[in-house]
């Protein structure tokens, strides 16, 4: 295989500019740019193709046969470029339709909707529709179903078939009763929780799923010690409030799940947790690509 040659495009439009006019003065005065700037060009385009493309003299230049070559050559190969340039910035425009998402109003209510319409601005003619649901399992029966392209999940989901990428990485933290005695610390490890009840929402997608929220096995390999389980995720900030156990979460729910006479201190040795966009077989993979890069921007 022949090797890869860098090739800077600005280098080769100087170089062509020059070709034309036969004079790096008159070439500069085209494109806009200083007689030096020019020169560079053409230098460092000499330099990547280890050849030399045009001797001056005193009434300009004179193109060499491998500059002619190139000269002969190189306007086409703009023209290809600059048409397929469009062809790619034009299939981009008429991507239209809809795109269905799932999510969960702890995990995602604070960007989704800022998601959405940035996805609408950038493919003018998407409508962007969100589905709201109160916990991951439900998200992957919508993707099952058909009737939602995508979800915004927290790894692992541990369900074969789907597809993720991961646009944020969120440390953990563990809920504590304000009177818990690690309540006041700045940070707490999985051997000082070793003895608390973990309390378990079943909203979980996949068992996978639970021992990553309950930190199941614990760093020395003993069992995590679980607590009570509960239905929703509300319950477990009720449970905790009351001394039944501990809740661990990604950091970011501590935010945006508050509650009176419960404490959030970050966990230091907990396996983070990786926020994705998950979707499956059926969904129009290029505006999910396009989504996954705008919640990139906007989570990051």
């Amino acid at each position: 295989m022949s090797p890869v040659i860098d090739l800077d495009l600005r280098h080769l439009e100087s170089f062509l500019a020059v070709a034309r006019e036969l004079n790096i003065t008159r070439a500069a005065t085209r494109l806009h740019l200083t007689q030096q700037a020019v020169s560079t060009h053409v230098q460092q385009l000499e330099r990547s193709l280890r050849v030399t493309l045009l001797v001056r003299t005193s009434r300009g230049v004179l193109l060499t046969a491998a500059g002619e070559e190139l000269a002969a050559g190189g306007q086409a190969a703009l023209a290809d470029l600059e048409e397929l340039t469009e062809r790619v910035r034009h299939t981009a425009r008429r991507q239209s339709g809809s795109l269905r998402l799932a999510c969960c109003p702890y995990a995602t209510s604070l960007f989704a909707a800022e998601v959405a319409d940035a996805m609408e601005s950038a493919v003018p003619g998407l409508s962007v529709e969100l589905s709201s649901v109160r916990s991951p399992r439900e998200e992957l029966e919508l993707i099952e179903a058909g009737t939602a392209d995508a979800a915004f999940m927290w790894l692992p989901v541990g369900v074969p078939g789907l597809r993720h990428a991961v646009v944020r990485t969120d440390s953990r933290a563990v809920a504590l009763s304000a009177s818990h005695p690690l309540a006041g610390c700045a940070s707490v490890s999985l051997a000082e929780l070793s003895g608390e009840p973990v309390v378990r929402p079943d909203v979980y997608a996949s068992a996978e799923s639970e021992r990553h929220w309950i930190a199941d096995p614990r760093p020395d390999g003993s069992p995590a010690p679980l607590g009570p389980s509960v239905a929703q995720i509300e319950e477990c900030l009720l449970m905790v409030a009351r001394g039944r156990g501990v809740w661990l979460a990604p950091e970011p729910l501590s935010r945006w799940v508050p509650a009176v006479n419960v404490r959030w201190v970050p966990v230091s040795d907990a396996e983070p947790s990786e926020l994705a966009v998950v979707w499956g077989e059926r969904a129009p993979e290029p505006l999910v690509a396009r989504l996954v890069a705008e919640v990139a921007k906007v989570v990051g």
